[in-house]
């Protein structure tokens, strides 16, 4: 209840107003008590290596390797920043011969699941599963049919020998040419017909151990065939907006469809598609789930945008503060603020907090500061981390 003491009438009269609605609309519309609250669709459940997809497992977050995968050391410490940042799977490019060696000398020093991402040449498919080597095989039902359907079903029958998923991944710039011509362009409704084509295809084979993506540049057409197939069929869906674009116009497209989509009960694991390094894409997808209540949060930082009162290097203590935070799997939260307009109010609510001021730096743990620093950015992260590693011993 707001003290009403030192008010005037008139103040009083209008808190009284303003609490009243208040109180009357969130009654009637449910607004803070839950109801608007994320239902996940049901769907099958399947696994993928040590991961399940669907049915009532965690939302997972996977990310593809940016670097050639005949490169193997290059491709392994990639791989190794991407299981650092937390990612739950891993998508590799497997374009030829050589790409299947190096899959073969680095399978058992890869700690999460590996999906084969498969385009044009089947026997690259083949290969993949006779072998073993991955937890998972994309094909592409836009390019990967031109071999012919005896292909297909070698694909399908391995699999279902190996024990291993099929991801029947739609794009809508490769969409097979009868529904292209049909459609004049990939509309959602074609990237839909595309995939329940081949998923049906597919259950003709006897094998229903899919997942499905359904993916365009477009976040409207994206959210568009998500919603449709998701009324057809129960099948895991990987979720998702192809070719998004760079660090910042990809972020907000993919948030913004797969945001969406997830409020609507959509979408069992998710790729966050960036020109940008793969452990960034872990990152923002993380952190879309988290924004969405449907992971625990992990290594939040609080920081401000700045503006010209800041008193420290917000942006990159922030940035270099937040990857610690996940590399670490510290779940603490920090806020990193440049001033003292909201600094000591956000660091009140955060775990740890720091704050610019004058010509020092406020640490704060807990709402209360605790300690001065220098303005200098190593010195402020250093203490700052210190303070966390005595605070998760006891001290």
């Amino acid at each position: 209840m707001m003290d009403k003491m030192d008010m005037s009438n008139e103040e009083r009269e209008i808190i009284e107003e303003v609490e009243e609605i208040v109180n009357r609309v969130e009654k009637e519309k449910g607004i803070t008590d839950g109801r608007w609250r994320i239902t996940r669709r049901k769907t099958r459940k399947i696994r993928v290596g040590n991961i399940y997809i669907g049915g009532e497992a965690p939302i997972s977050v996977q990310t593809m390797t940016k670097n050639p995968t005949e490169d193997t050391d290059e491709l392994l410490e990639e791989i190794r920043e991407i299981e650092e940042v937390g990612a739950d799977i891993v998508r590799i490019s497997v374009p030829d011969e050589k790409s299947v060696i190096s899959l073969k000398k680095i399978r058992d020093k890869v700690k999460i699941p590996i999906v084969a991402d498969i385009h044009f040449d089947p026997k690259m498919a083949i290969y993949v599963l006779e072998d073993g080597l991955a937890d998972c095989v994309r094909i592409n039902p836009g390019n990967i049919k031109v071999a012919g359907h005896d292909k297909l079903e070698r694909i399908v029958e391995l699999a279902r020998q190996k024990d291993i998923a099929i991801r029947v991944g739609v794009n809508a710039g490769s969409l097979e040419k009868p529904i292209l011509k049909k459609y004049g362009k990939p509309t959602s409704k074609a990237i839909v017909e595309s995939a329940l084509l081949n998923v049906k295809m597919i259950e003709k084979m006897g094998f229903q151990n899919m997942k499905v993506s359904l993916k365009s540049s477009s976040p409207q057409d994206t959210i568009e065939a998500y919603l449709l197939f998701s009324e057809i069929s129960d099948y895991p869906l990987h979720v998702g907006v192809t070719e998004a674009g760079t660090r910042l116009s990809g972020t907000a497209r993919s948030a913004v469809a797969i945001g969406i989509l997830l409020c609507m009960g959509v979408g069992d694991t998710i790729r966050v598609s960036l020109a940008a390094p793969a452990w960034e894409e872990v990152i923002v997808g993380k952190r879309i789930l988290e924004s969405l209540g449907l992971r625990d949060e992990e290594g939040k930082v609080i920081a401000c945008p700045t503006c010209a009162r800041v008193q420290i290097d917000v942006m990159s203590i922030a940035e270099r503060v937040e990857r610690e935070l996940i590399k670490r799997k510290i779940k603490s939260s920090v806020a990193v603020m440049g001033c003292v307009v909201n600094g000591p109010g956000e660091s009140y609510m955060a775990d740890f907090g720091v704050v610019g001021g004058g010509s020092s730096v406020l640490l704060y743990r807990n709402g209360t500061p605790i300690s001065k620093s220098q303005k200098d950015t190593d010195k402020i992260i250093s203490e700052l981390f210190s303070m966390l590693e005595r605070s998760s011993s006891g001290r």
